[in-house]
């Protein structure tokens, strides 16, 4: 009996081993972050439950940002780039991005896989002079930048630039509507009420579908 115990609490710990995470050496890149940021048209808000990333190593990292995102100054048709963004810090330049989000306007959930293309990896380190309107100066700078642009139907619009570079349209993405809706947050399943200004809006002039 004592050796049957013995041999359990070796097992045990040995599992407990196995589940810790591994140090990982940090990515090689010529800064200490990447950036993602969210974007949407005015008045057609939107929450993000959650943005997944694969890395080029093959690691995954879940839950690297979410919640709000930035607004453009009008509801049809886009800005180019910018948005809230968050620094990705040790994680190595995206090979997929894992977005999953709810249109409040609609309401609707949405998910979608988006597959970062080499091109959008090589403009991430390639150094390039820039003028930065922030502090009206030239300086080099690195398009480490991924914008996710969202609109309801569906519709992703993916970006990459700098703070000093201009933004490069990756593509233009259909997402699929997420069949077991709105994220479960612990208070049930919900769909937020528009702020006043974007129901107004919604009310006075519907949705405008195609502009996007």
């Amino acid at each position: 009996m004592k050796r049957l115990s013995l041999i359990i609490g070796l097992l045990l710990s040995l599992c407990a081993c196995a589940n810790e995470p591994q140090s990982l050496a940090p990515p090689k890149l010529p800064y200490d972050s990447w950036y993602v940021g969210l974007a949407a048209p005015r008045f057609m808000e939107v929450w993000v439950e959650t943005v997944d990333v694969l890395d080029q190593r093959g690691l995954a990292f879940f839950d690297v940002h979410g919640g709000v995102a930035g607004y453009t100054r009008k509801p049809e048709g886009w800005h180019k780039g910018g948005g809230k963004m968050m620094p990705i810090n040790n994680v190595d330049l995206p090979e997929r991005l894992f977005l999953r989000w709810q249109s409040l306007v609609e309401p609707q959930a949405y998910k979608i896989r988006i597959t970062i293309p080499q091109w959008v990896r090589d403009e991430m380190v390639k150094p390039e002079r820039g003028f930065c309107h922030w502090s009206r100066s030239w300086k080099v700078d690195y398009r480490k930048m991924i914008t996710l642009g969202m609109a309801p139907g569906g519709i992703v619009k993916v970006w990459v630039g700098g703070a000093c570079l201009d933004f490069k349209e990756v593509g233009r993405f259909q997402a699929e509507i997420e069949p077991r809706g709105p994220y479960l947050n612990g208070k049930g399943i919900y769909y937020r009420a528009l702020k006043p200004e974007a129901q107004l809006y919604i009310d006075q002039h519907g949705i405008p579908y195609g502009t996007w």
